[in-house]
């Protein structure tokens, strides 16, 4: 893989750990800017929120620029509102600081997704987009605990200035390390729009929105679900989310090869994977042991996911991608969010805990469905020049 993909993944991992790293940090933030629990949690929100909403506009907004001109741009955004975090004297600007940081968020990896799959040949595009993401998943290996203990240790501030650093030396690898001559120049808005009237590329949006909801009605609820289900402490639980982290990396670079060997085929084994999985730990979360192993499998099967529904989109959307790229940033984030309402809702209703994992095995089927559904019409949009060309002979 080329060098210019560790600058994009640099900047995933800074990224990733910005947006983490506020949930180990909410009690700190929480007594230090005298507001409540639930009001620092609304700081989790507001960024998933400003990521699926910020992402069209700024994309809209650099839609005439190159792309490697839009990244640094971007990073310009992430550096200033990281700064702007450390420096926040009161909730509203810390809420104001963290919404503008999330703009940044969906844009960079959707053009950075782009970016990445131009560097490299066909056949090794998703692997390169899996790259990329390897940083996102490092973030929760390394970037999280790291920015808790330091933002516990000396003060939430430190943290936000230590990842405003990285932003820069981010910066720096993409002015020094991607290359002009992969930039295809400005596309232009008018011709970025025109790919929303493709319905392949609305089908992904809806596997993306599908596929990763499913993860997030129970990844919401599981420190609860390792605490009172399983049996974990929660200083246990801290190390089982690490091991989560390790599944979503290994799972990364599984994805991305898969996805180069046979996109939509391995889509749909994943998602077949990923719901069984689900079902599995319906079983297994009432046992330490098998639980632990579980999340492990459960980590590598939804993160195995990404490189081939981001991968599915730059390739339905291949002459105008930046657009619809960075929109499927966003479908992410409203499956997080559609996820986590879900399990709450279910939990409202009165279901237990461990019933949350056949909530998500539910939703990862539907996906499942939708990913069969567009594969069909694949197949019949490929049979039909070969029908016409016979018909003509």
């Amino acid at each position: 893989m080329p060098i210019p993909l560790l600058a994009l993944a640099l900047s995933a991992f800074a990224i990733g750990t910005t947006e983490f790293v506020i949930m180990g940090l909410l009690p700190d933030v929480a007594h230090d800017l005298s507001v409540s629990i639930p009001s620092a949690g609304l700081l989790v929100s507001g960024y998933a929120l400003g990521v699926a909403a910020g992402a069209p506009v700024l994309a809209i907004l650099t839609s005439r620029m190159p792309r490697k001109a839009a990244l640094q741009a971007l990073m310009l955004v992430f550096i200033a509102g990281n700064v702007l975090c450390a420096v926040a004297g009161d909730y509203r600007m810390l809420m104001l600081a963290r919404v503008v940081t999330s703009f940044a968020h969906g844009s960079f990896f959707g053009i950075g997704a782009v970016v990445a799959a131009s560097l490299v040949a066909r056949e090794k595009q998703a692997s390169a987009i899996a790259l990329m993401f390897t940083g996102l998943t490092l973030a929760n290996v390394l970037g999280v605990p790291f920015g808790t203990f330091v933002g516990q240790s000396f003060g939430w501030r430190l943290t936000f200035w230590i990842v405003a650093g990285l932003g820069v030396l981010s910066l720096g690898g993409i002015t020094a390390l991607l290359p002009n001559r992969h930039d295809s120049g400005p596309v232009g808005l008018a011709r970025e729009m025109r790919v929303l009237k493709e319905p392949q590329v609305w089908l992904a949006l809806a596997m993306t929105v599908l596929g990763f909801g499913g993860v997030f009605v129970v990844f919401t609820y599981i420190a609860p679900i390792l605490e009172q289900v399983s049996g974990f402490s929660p200083r246990a639980v801290t190390l089982i989310l690490v091991l989560f982290g390790a599944g979503l990396t290994v799972g990364n670079v599984v994805g991305g090869k898969l996805a180069d060997r046979a996109l939509m085929t391995s889509l749909a084994g994943i998602l077949v994977l990923l719901a069984l999985v689900m079902a599995v730990f319906a079983r297994t979360s009432h046992a330490a042991v098998p639980a632990a192993i579980t999340v492990f499998v459960w980590g590598i099967a939804a993160f195995a996911t990404v490189p081939p529904l981001q991968m599915r989109v730059v390739e339905k959307a291949r002459h105008a991608p930046h657009l619809a790229s960075t929109l499927n940033i966003g479908a992410f984030n409203v499956g997080n969010a559609a996820g986590a309402w879900l399990g709450g809702l279910a939990l409202t209703h009165g279901a237990k805990l461990d019933a949350l994992p056949w909530v998500a095995a539910a939703v990862t089927a539907a996906a499942l469905a939708v990913t069969l559904l567009a594969g069909h019409l694949d197949a019949r949009q490929a049979r039909a020049p070969r029908a016409a060309t016979r018909g003509m002979s």
